[in-house]
């Protein structure tokens, strides 16, 4: 999608502190980040939301997840624990409609949802 933000960086026409890539993946530091650790690790291929995936996605969801418990290794975090988070929609405080996966870490993590 040309005016994609994260299609701008999976394409490199924007700079991006990239930890991980492969064919299909790409990950990078989030420029506004909400912990020590704050990684956002995204699809090559443009697709908006969770409820955007085919059934043929499974396996790329699958090599997300997995992207991130090694960048966690590679970034010494996996010990003490990280957070692994997709938002999705308005709503779910998604703000870049390219999905990614949030890999946040480096301190201790808490829940900021409260009871209505």
């Amino acid at each position: 999608m040309s005016d994609c933000l994260f299609c701008k960086i999976a394409q490199k026409e924007i700079p991006a502190e990239i930890v991980f890539e492969d064919d299909e993946i790409l990950a990078f530091k989030d420029i506004h980040p909400l912990a020590p650790t704050h990684i956002l690790i995204i699809p090559k291929r443009h697709i908006a939301t969770i409820n955007d995936l085919a059934e043929g996605d499974v396996e790329l969801m699958g090599r997300m997840i997995v992207a991130g418990k090694k960048i966690a290794a590679q970034l010494q975090i996996s010990e003490k624990g990280y957070k692994l988070l997709f938002r999705v929609g308005e709503w779910g405080g998604q703000e870049i409609a390219h999905i990614h996966l949030h890999l946040i870490g480096g301190a201790k993590l808490y829940e900021d949802i409260r009871p209505i």
